[in-house]
C-alpha cells in the first residue's frame, strides 16, 4: 500500500513542473517581445545618420528632414494609449503581431522616393512600435515577481537602447560604404513583416477571462483613473525630460552636432554620437538592479538625473578634446537610463488590473514631450543660424541650452513624487498596523 508521501510526490513534482513551464513560458515571451522592441529602436535611430541621403531624396534641408524623422513620435505617443487599452483586454498575443506588421509595412513606405507617403510609412512606424514597449512592460510586470520589476523593465529598455545603438554604429558604416538608403528600409520592412508572423506563433496565448460587456466604457474608465492620480502625471512629466536629451538630441542631432560644431568626420561622430544609446544598455538595467536592491525608486531618479545634468552641459560647453573620448556620452547614456523608473513608479502608483493603461499613459505623456519639441528645437535652430553662412557650435549651445533646464526641472519634479518601492510599501504598512 503506498504511503501519503509517495502519492505526495508525484502530485508535487506535477505542480512544479506545471510552474517551470509557466516561467519558461513567460520568459520566452519577454525576449520574443524585447528583440521587437530592439528591431523598433534600430528604425527610430537611423534616420540621424543618413540625413544627408534622406535630403537629397526628398530634396529637403536637414531641417526638414529632422522633422519628418519626428513625425515616428507623432505615431508613437497617441497609440501609447491604444495599446496600454488593448494590452489589458486582449493580451500580447492578440495586439503585438499587429504592431509589429505596421512598423513592417511603414518602413517599406518609407523606402519610397515621395515624402508624403515617407512621412505616413514614419508615422506608422511609431504608432507599431509602440506596442512592443507596452507589451514588454506589460508581460514583465504581470508574469514576473515585483521584486524584479525595476530590472526587467529597465532590461527591456537595455533592448531597446541597443536597437539605437544598433542604428547608429551599424548603419552609419553602411551608409559610409554606399548602401542605398532605401534598400536599407525595404530590409527592415520585411524582417517587421517576418517578426509579426513569428509573434503570432511564439506569444503564449491569453488565458481566458471574463469580458465586460461594455470594453469601450471599461477602457475609458481606467484611462481616467490613471490620468486622474496626480502621481501619473508626474511620472510622465519627469520620464519625458530625461528622455528628451537622448531621443531630440542625441538620436537626431547628435551627429549633425558634432560635424558642424567640432569638425568630427562622419565616421568619429557616428561613433561618438553611438556611445549614448550603447550607455543605456548598461544603465538601464543596473539602475533598475539598483532599484531593487535599496527597494526605492526616488533616489535612483534624482542620482542619474543629476549626473545626466553634469555630462549634457560638458557635452554642450566643453571641448571635445578636453574630455575622454567616448567617455562623456557613455556615462550621460548610463545615467538617463534613469528615465525608466517612472515606469516602474507609474505601475505601484496605480491599480494593479491596468497595468498596460499605466504603461500607456506614461508613454503617451513621455513621447508627447518628443513629438512637440522635437519641431521646436529644430525651429530654435534654424532661427539661430539663420543669419549666418553655416551652423557653428554657439548655434547648438543657445538652441539646446534649454535641455539643462528641463533635467533640473524633471530633478524637482522627482521630489513631489510618493515613493512606490517595496521598503517605502513596508514602512507604510507597519505604520497602519502600529495606529490601528
Amino acid at each position: 500500500m503506498n504511503s501519503p508521501q509517495a502519492i505526495a510526490r508525484p502530485v508535487t513534482a506535477h505542480i512544479t513542473d506545471k510552474a517551470d513551464k509557466k516561467v519558461r513560458t513567460a520568459v520566452l515571451a519577454w525576449v520574443v517581445v524585447a528583440v521587437y522592441y530592439f528591431y523598433q529602436y534600430v528604425l527610430r535611430s537611423a534616420p540621424s545618420v543618413m540625413m544627408p541621403q534622406l535630403s537629397q531624396a526628398f530634396g529637403i534641408s536637414a531641417l526638414a528632414v529632422a522633422s519628418m524623422a519626428g513625425l515616428f513620435y507623432y505615431g508613437y505617443s497617441p497609440f501609447s494609449l491604444i495599446a496600454g487599452a488593448a494590452m489589458d483586454r486582449l493580451g500580447p498575443r492578440g495586439v503585438l503581431p499587429i504592431g509589429a506588421a505596421m512598423v513592417g509595412v511603414g518602413a517599406l513606405l518609407f523606402s519610397i522616393d515621395s515624402r508624403g507617403v515617407a512621412s505616413f510609412g514614419r508615422l506608422l512606424q511609431g504608432a507599431g512600435g509602440v506596442f512592443a514597449l507596452v507589451g514588454a512592460i506589460y508581460i514583465a510586470t504581470k508574469y514576473f515577481p515585483a521584486s524584479q520589476a525595476a530590472t526587467l523593465i529597465g532590461a527591456t529598455q537595455m533592448f531597446g537602447m541597443a536597437g539605437g545603438a544598433l542604428g547608429q554604429f551599424g548603419v552609419g558604416p553602411l551608409m559610409s560604404t554606399g548602401l542605398p538608403w532605401n534598400r536599407f528600409w525595404m530590409a527592415m520592412g520585411v524582417v517587421g513583416l517576418l517578426m509579426a508572423a513569428l509573434l503570432i506563433f511564439l506569444l503564449p496565448k491569453q488565458e481566458s477571462r471574463p469580458q465586460p460587456e461594455n470594453w469601450l466604457k471599461t477602457a475609458t474608465l481606467a484611462l481616467f483613473i490613471v490620468f486622474k492620480n496626480p502621481q501619473s502625471i508626474l511620472c510622465g512629466l519627469i520620464s519625458g525630460l530625461l528622455f528628451i536629451p537622448t531621443t531630440i538630441f542625441d538620436m537626431t542631432w547628435g551627429v549633425r552636432y558634432l560635424q558642424e560644431g567640432h569638425n568630427f568626420d562622419f565616421a568619429s561622430a557616428v561613433m561618438r554620437s553611438a556611445t549614448v544609446p550603447f550607455g543605456w544598455i548598461i544603465g538601464c538595467p543596473l539602475l533598475g538592479f539598483i532599484s531593487d536592491r535599496i527597494e526605492r525608486r526616488k533616489p535612483v531618479i534624482v542620482g542619474g538625473a543629476l549626473i545626466l545634468l553634469i555630462c549634457l552641459a560638458c557635452i554642450l560647453f566643453r571641448r571635445p578634446e578636453t574630455l575622454p573620448p567616448y567617455v562623456i556620452g557613455l556615462v550621460a547614456g548610463v545615467a538617463s537610463g534613469s528615465a525608466m523608473l517612472p515606469y516602474v513608479v507609474i505601475k505601484e502608483a496605480n491599480p494593479p488590473e491596468f497595468g498596460g493603461t499605466a504603461t500607456g499613459v506614461i508613454n503617451f505623456l513621455n513621447f508627447s514631450f518628443s513629438a512637440l519639441l522635437g519641431p521646436v528645437f529644430a525651429g530654435l535652430l534654424q532661427y539661430v543660424s539663420s543669419s549666418a553662412p553655416k551652423r557653428e557650435l554657439e548655434h547648438y549651445q543657445a538652441a539646446f541650452l534649454p535641455l539643462l533646464f528641463g533635467v533640473a526641472a524633471a530633478i524637482v519634479l522627482t521630489f513631489l513624487v510618493k515613493e512606490t518601492g517595496p521598503a517605502a510599501r513596508q514602512y507604510s504598512y507597519k505604520n497602519k498596523q502600529v495606529f490601528k
